[in-house]
């Protein structure tokens, strides 16, 4: 289906370099990444009211290889089931022919050249789909990890040029909102790997389809380049049965990213004193890409990411302000209670069902909320996830804009450094997971 060598290999090939620092810039950007993603768990908390969890898990300072190297590995778990399937149904040449070989490498470079084009975008991740860890007992993999890409965050902060201390703090703050939030509700990640699972296994594999989903793609790819405000290129080759398990995902990621949102500029100028000045640098500079850019970003999906944030942030805003974060917590007690996409455009129908629902204190208190914490485990890598574009991570990420140059750390290891030299890149900046 897809030879994922090609697709990192295409990747790693097509990817800008990160922006010009010395070696000692870089090795300094990599230790405080690591140091705020740290401190910045119990703000984070105390505005939240999730526990989160015990152990905080690692905090992975990648390059934009290592991001591309990590997403791939995240896409081979998630679509594992699809290609079962299709091995299964007989709808794909046998492995090793000569149409199964050429078929796979050229689904590899079409899903590299996105990577690379992603990975330049990408401040951070929290990624929820994760190979086995051959050193955990049983190979389990790990519930999910945090991932900062550090070339990325020093070309943002020196184009919107702001206080860098304080915009990385602010970053990792959406990136641990994620980590919180997943490691603190013991339902979400399951549910939302089972939700992408179901989008997956509903794809229409006969040829017929197909063919109909290619045309539909066709379709969305020249109304992005004229500028039109039609379909993505994920929603243009849905089934009708995905389109209904898509309301459902995009339902949860909008409130999950709202969240992350919401919470980066509620803690405050006590955390980030310049975090006004931050959010309104960042929000311009979303609207400011080229027209190339904007296409690129309608086919991708780009654009219905950052509408995500604005929407979701919104919805918790109007809740918190109108009810209180406790009221709001409600939202994690159960899947029944994720707000329906009506809801996430009139917040006050989702509070009128919250209020039925039983009082606060109840809520708290159930082994729902309390079982995340031991039932999750937390760890490191948007979109944001989009908004990195939301890639089929599964998780939120935080887009920013494309950072070339010495690449922090090299080859995707946390503990080095590769300076190289490029020159800086526009990108788009949104906040994604």
């Amino acid at each position: 289906m897809i030879d994922w060598q090609v697709a990192t290999s295409t990747g790693v090939r097509w990817v800008r370099p990160g922006p010009q620092v010395s070696m000692a810039e870089a090795r300094k950007v990599v230790a405080e990444l690591r140091e705020l993603a740290a401190t910045v768990a119990e703000p984070v908390r105390e505005l939240t009211g999730l526990p989160g969890s015990a152990d905080d898990g690692k905090v992975a300072v990648v390059d934009r290889p290592g991001w591309i190297r990590a997403n791939v590995d995240g896409f081979r778990v998630v679509l594992d089931p699809l290609v079962q399937r299709m091995a299964e149904s007989g709808n794909v040449p046998p492995p090793g022919s000569m149409i199964s070989a050429v078929g796979s490498r050229v689904t590899g470079m079409q899903a590299g050249l996105i990577l690379a084009y992603l990975a330049g975008r990408v401040l951070g991740q929290y990624e929820l789909f994760l190979p086995p860890d051959p050193d955990a007992p049983g190979k389990d993999a790990p519930a999910g990890r945090l991932t900062l890409v550090a070339p990325n965050i020093v070309m943002v902060e020196r184009e919107l040029d702001v206080n860098p201390h304080d915009f990385r703090r602010w970053v990792c703050l959406h990136e641990e909102t994620h980590r919180t939030q997943f490691t603190s509700v013991a339902w979400l990640r399951p549910y939302v790997q089972q939700q992408m699972s179901d989008f997956l296994l509903a794809s229409e594999l006969d040829p017929a389809s197909i063919l109909d989903r290619v045309r539909a793609a066709a379709d969305a790819v020249a109304g992005a380049v004229r500028g039109g405000d039609g379909e993505s290129l994920i929603e243009a080759i849905q089934t009708p049965r995905q389109r209904e398990i898509l309301d459902r995902m995009t339902a949860v990621m909008t409130l999950v990213e709202g969240h992350g949102d919401y919470v980066m500029d509620a803690v405050g100028p006590a955390v980030v004193p310049s975090v006004a000045e931050i959010r309104a640098k960042f929000n311009a500079r979303r609207g400011s890409a080229g027209r190339i850019e904007q296409a690129i970003r309608r086919v991708l999906g780009i654009d219905l990411k950052m509408k995500q944030y604005e929407q979701g942030s919104q919805f918790v805003r109007t809740i918190v302000d109108e009810a209180g974060m406790t009221t709001f917590n409600k939202v994690w007690t159960s899947p029944d209670m994720l707000p329906t996409k009506e809801e996430l455009a009139l917040p006050r129908l989702w509070l009128e069902r919250a209020d039925r629902s039983g009082p606060p204190s109840a809520v708290l208190g159930s082994s729902s909320m309390a079982g995340g914490v031991a039932a999750v485990a937390a760890g490191p890598d948007g979109s944001s996830g989009p908004d990195g574009s939301s890639s089929p991570d599964g998780g939120s990420t935080l887009d920013g804009s494309s950072v070339p140059g010495t690449d922090v750390p090299g080859s995707g290891d946390p503990d080095t450094v590769q300076p190289n030299s490029g020159d800086p890149g526009a990108g788009d900046t949104s906040t994604a997971g």
